[in-house]
C-alpha cells in the first residue's frame, strides 16, 4: 500500500514506536527554531540538559516579538539569547530580520526534513512539504539535546482541492473555508494534507498561509506537497540545490477526506472571537472599521505586500482609518523599497511597522475601546490586540487593502478594479547578514531579569487540592498567560506567575498562595478545548510554580496538554459533563494514590465539599505518564 506525504517523512525518521493512529512514537529532529517570547526558557532548559553542543542539523533563535524593547527586560533576553546561541552552534537572526516562520520558509525549509518550534505557527513550512510542529519550548530544548520527539500518532485527513481561486480570493479565504468547515475544536489527533489538481494553482506563499492557520483548527500539522512550483520557489531562493520532489503515492490511503472546489471560494472574515467564526465578507454589511493591519507570519509574503502596494497606488487610505503595514522579512522589505512599493504604501497614508510579529501578539497598534480591527493575522481572540473589548476581524491582504480605502468591511470584488495577481520572482533578494554564526567565543550573558527554570516535586502519594478557578469553554494561552506587557518577562517564571488569568480572574496568584498555605494543591477545572492557541508553555509551567499538580477539564489541545505533561501537571478529562457542571471554585478534590492513579486510564476523582465522586480518563501514554511521576521531562532528563 502507497504511503501519504506525512507517512513518508515520518517514516525516515522513527525512532520509537508504530505510526498507527493513536499510538505514541517517538522522531528524530532535523530543525528547531525558537522566537525570544519563548526561547529564552526553551535555552535555559537547554541549559540545564548539560548538553555541550547542539545535535540538531539546524536550529535557529530568531528574534521577533519582543520588539519594542519597551523597558530593560527585552533587551536582556536578547543579550541572552545571541550570547547563549553563540555558545551553542545555533544561528542567531538579529532584531529586524523578520517573523521566524517568513524566514525559515525562505532560507532555511527544506522538504521530507522536521521540524519543532516553540511558536505554535510552526506549521507555516508544510506549505513546502516539511513536517513542522509547533512544541513547548522544553520539547525543542530536548531535541536540541538529542532526543527524539514524542507525539500520538495522528489520523491524516485528505484535503483535495479542485480548480482554482477565482480572482480578489486568496489562500487566506481557502484556510477560512477549512476552519468555517471543522472548527477550532474536535480536531485534535489530525494531520491535514493537501491534495488535488487545485494545489498546482497555488503559491508556496499561499500554501504557507494555509498551513499557518491549521493550528487555529486545533491539528497537529498540515503538509503540502513538494513539487514543481516549490522548486520554482527554491530555485527563486538560490536553493535549488536543497530541493527535492515529495509526493503522495497514487495508492495512498487516509483516515477521511475533504473536497474543496477553490473556484468556489470567495472572499471571507472570522468574526470576534474566534478564527473558526467564518462568513462571506459580503454578508457582512456596512461595518465601519476603525482601524486595518497588514502583516503577520500568515500574510506577509513578497505577494501579499505586492499586492497590497498596487491595491493602494495613486489612492488614499480612507481618512477614518489607520493602517499600518509590517513585511514579514528583511527580504520582502528590501524587494519593496527597490520596486517602489513602500513609496506607494507611505503616498496612500500607510504606517510601515516594524517587520516583527507586534500587532498579531499585542504589542503595539492595540485598538481604541471598543474599537473594530480588521487584521491579516491568525487569531482574534478577545484582547489578544492589547484592548480588552476589542472587536478583531480576520480576511486576505486584498480584502484589508479594500477596507482601508473605503472605510467598511469591503469585499475587494466591489471595487471595479483588477487584480494585481503579482507573480512569484524568478529571482528573491538575498542577504543574510542579519543572521548570526556562532563563533564560540561571547560569554553567556545573565542578568537578574534572566531567571532559572523551576523545577517540580514528583508526584505525592496521595493528592488533596482545591479548585482554585472554574473556567468556560475555548479558554486558550492567551486567557492563561496574556500577550502584550506581560512578555517582558518571559525569561523569568516567577514574575510571569503574576499575569496568570490576569484578565479573567485577577485573584487567581493569591488564590493559589492561599491554598499552597494551608498544604493543599491548586486544581484547574476547565471547560472545551482547554489550552488552544499558542504553544506557550508558560501557560503550563506558570501554574505549576504556583503549586498546581492536576487540571481536569472536558477536553484539552495537543501541545498544551504536552506542556502540562513536561511540567507534571496531571491532564484528566471529565466522563460526564454533568460532573463538570456540579464542580466549583473552592471545592475540595482528593485523588487517593496518586501515583498509583498516574498510571491508570481512569482516575477517581473525590469531591469532599459535594460529597461526590468523578470519573476522569487519563489519556497520557505510557511515557507521559512516568514524566508526571518523575515531577516533569526536565526531571527525568537530569536523572
Amino acid at each position: 500500500m502507497g504511503k501519504s506525504i506525512f507517512e513518508k517523512i515520518i517514516a525516515d525518521h522513527l525512532v520509537k514506536g508504530e505510526p498507527k493512529a493513536g499510538e505514541e512514537i517517538a522522531i528524530k529532529i532535523d530543525h528547531t527554531l525558537t522566537q525570544d517570547a519563548l526561547g529564552a526558557l526553551a535555552y535555559l532548559q537547554f541549559e540545564a540538559t548539560k548538553t555541550e553542543k547542539i545535535a540538531t542539523e539546524l536550529s535557529v533563535s530568531y528574534v521577533d516579538h519582543l520588539m519594542m524593547q519597551s523597558g530593560e527586560g527585552n533587551a536582556d533576553v536578547h543579550s541572552y539569547l545571541e550570547s547563549v546561541a553563540d555558545n551553542y552552534n545555533i544561528l542567531y537572526s538579529k532584531p529586524g530580520n523578520g517573523v521566524c516562520h517568513q524566514i525559515h520558509m525562505e532560507r532555511f525549509s527544506r522538504p521530507g526534513k522536521t521540524l519543532v518550534g516553540c511558536d505554535s505557527h510552526t506549521v507555516t513550512c508544510g506549505g513546502v512539504g516539511m513536517a513542522a510542529f509547533g512544541v513547548g519550548g522544553l520539547d525543542v530544548a530536548l531535541t536540541m539535546a538529542g532526543y527524539p520527539y514524542y507525539f500520538t500518532y495522528p489520523k491524516v485527513v485528505r484535503v483535495v482541492l479542485e480548480n482554482s481561486l477565482p480572482a480578489w480570493s486568496a489562500g487566506k479565504d481557502v484556510i477560512l473555508e477549512v476552519l468555517r468547515r471543522i472548527t477550532s475544536k474536535g480536531n485534535v489527533g489530525t494531520v491535514l494534507e493537501y491534495a488535488g489538481q487545485g494545489v498546482t494553482s497555488l503559491t508556496v506563499p499561499q500554501r504557507g498561509t494555509i498551513a499557518n492557520m491549521g493550528t487555529e483548527a486545533g491539528v497537529t500539522t498540515s503538509v503540502f506537497p513538494s513539487d514543481q512550483v516549490t522548486k520554482a520557489y527554491f530555485a527563486a531562493q538560490g536553493r535549488e540545490d536543497q530541493w527535492t520532489e515529495l509526493l503522495a503515492d497514487p495508492d495512498a490511503r487516509y483516515d477521511s477526506e475533504i473536497l474543496i472546489d477553490l473556484s468556489k471560494i470567495e472572499p471571507s472574515v472570522a468574526v470576534p472571537h474566534s478564527p473558526d467564526n467564518v462568513k462571506p465578507v459580503s454578508e457582512v454589511k456596512n461595518l465601519k472599521v476603525d482601524q486595518v493591519l497588514i502583516g503577520s507570519c500568515t500574510n506577509s509574503s513578497y505577494q501579499d505586500m505586492m499586492n497590497v502596494a498596487l491595491m493602494l497606488r495613486g489612492k488614499k487610505v480612507h481618512p477614518d482609518i489607520s493602517l499600518g503595514i509590517a513585511p514579514g522579512s528583511r527580504q520582502v522589505f528590501m524587494m519593496m523599497m527597490e520596486s517602489g512599493a513602500l513609496g506607494w504604501m507611505v503616498e496612500a497614508g500607510a504606517r510601515i511597522l516594524e517587520l516583527a510579529c507586534g500587532f498579531c501578539v499585542g504589542h503595539g497598534q492595540a485598538p481604541r475601546l471598543g474599537g473594530i480591527s480588521v487584521r491579516t493575522g491568525n487569531r482574534n481572540y478577545k484582547g489578544r490586540s492589547g484592548t480588552q473589548d476589542d472587536n478583531v476581524y480576520l480576511v486576505s491582504p486584498e480584502t484589508a487593502a479594500a477596507t482601508a480605502l473605503t472605510g467598511v468591511l469591503t469585499d475587494p470584488r466591489t471595487l471595479g478594479i483588477e487584480h494585481p495577481n503579482v507573480p512569484m520572482p524568478d529571482k528573491m533578494k538575498v542577504d543574510d547578514s542579519m543572521i548570526l554564526h556562532p563563533t564560540g567565543k561571547k560569554e553567556i550573558y545573565r542578568s537578574r531579569l534572566i531567571g532559572k527554570p523551576p523545577i517540580n516535586d514528583p508526584m505525592p502519594e496521595k493528592l488533596v487540592g482545591q479548585v482554585a478557578i472554574k473556567l468556560g469553554d475555548m479558554i486558550n494561552t492567551d486567557d492563561i498567560i496574556p500577550a502584550g506587557h506581560a512578555q517582558v518577562y518571559r525569561a523569568n517564571v516567577q514574575k510571569s506567575c503574576e499575569f496568570v488569568f490576569q484578565f479573567i480572574d485577577p485573584t487567581f496568584p493569591a488564590t493559589c498562595a492561599e491554598i499552597v498555605g494551608r498544604q493543599l494543591s491548586p486544581i484547574i477545572v476547565g471547560g472545551l478545548s482547554y489550552g488552544q492557541g499558542s504553544s506557550r508553555e508558560h501557560a503550563a509551567i506558570c501554574p505549576m510554580a504556583m503549586g498546581v499538580r492536576c487540571l481536569v477539564a472536558r477536553s484539552i489541545e495537543r501541545i498544551h496538554q504536552a506542556n502540562l505533561v513536561n511540567f507534571g501537571i496531571l491532564p484528566l478529562t471529565f466522563e460526564d459533563d454533568a460532573d463538570y457542571d456540579s464542580i466549583e471554585k473552592g471545592d475540595r478534590l482528593v485523588i487517593k494514590d496518586a501515583r498509583s492513579a498516574t498510571t491508570q486510564d481512569y482516575v477517581i476523582v473525590l469531591n469532599e465539599s459535594k460529597n461526590k465522586s468523578y470519573k476522569t480518563k487519563n489519556t497520557a501514554t505510557v511515557r507521559q505518564r512516568e514524566c508526571i511521576l518523575a515531577g516533569g521531562s526536565l526531571n527525568m532528563v537530569v536523572k
